[in-house]
């Protein structure tokens, strides 16, 4: 399957500010749907139903997200997924994230996730196995380690590569990763533009 070519690191979401930032930036994520494009200024409104600006500058990144399943995740893919911890030591996927082959490495590791109100993990590695019947369950391993997912037939699976900004457009799902800028508007570090009316997921 072709998709159009985030390290985004994405989802997994972490922002990082440059050690020259003048202040420390705090990153926020918004999701909604675009209403306008103007040069560099996009109209978002919110999933709340607010209406907000967010800037755009020669620094922003696009990713796009596209539909996937369970086949699409060979032994080797890269991904990311944010997880909650099952009794039996294994965790149970909430999503999954393939990345595209020049994203390798994008936020590679475990670390803490919160999320709709749940607390889990994010796990960003390479798929060492995948068993699709009894239990769909993949290994993933990381720099210094590795976890045991199991991926419920429930739980959404897309594809993430990147993309340019010519294909960021009005009526589009996104999930914006930004700061505060000095206007007050949400200056924009990273979008994920959701393909084929796809709500990104995480």
């Amino acid at each position: 399957m072709k998709y159009h070519s985030l390290a985004f690191v994405l989802t997994l979401g972490i922002v990082a500010v440059g050690a020259g930032s003048v202040q420390a930036q705090t990153s926020q994520r918004t999701r909604g749907t675009v209403t306008s494009v103007k040069g560099d200024v996009a109209q978002v409104t919110t999933h709340q139903g607010a209406i907000i600006s967010i800037d755009l500058t020669t620094d922003t990144k696009f990713a796009d997200v596209t539909y996937a399943k369970i086949t699409d995740i060979k032994p080797g893919s890269f991904v990311g997924t944010a997880a909650v911890p099952q009794s039996d030591g294994t965790l149970k996927a909430l999503e999954v994230h393939v990345f595209a082959s020049a994203l390798r490495g994008s936020g590679e590791g475990n670390r803490a996730w919160q999320g709709d109100g749940r607390t889990g993990s994010m796990t960003n590695g390479t798929v060492g196995d995948l068993v699709v019947a009894n239990g769909r369950t993949m290994t993933v391993s990381y720099h210094g380690g590795q976890k045991k997912i199991v991926v419920p037939p429930d739980v959404p699976i897309v594809f993430i590569d990147s993309a340019s900004r010519l294909e960021f457009v009005k009526g589009q799902h996104i999930i914006v990763f930004g700061h505060k800028g000095g206007d007050g508007n949400l200056t924009a570090d990273r979008i994920l533009i959701g393909r084929d009316g796809l709500v990104p997921p995480m």
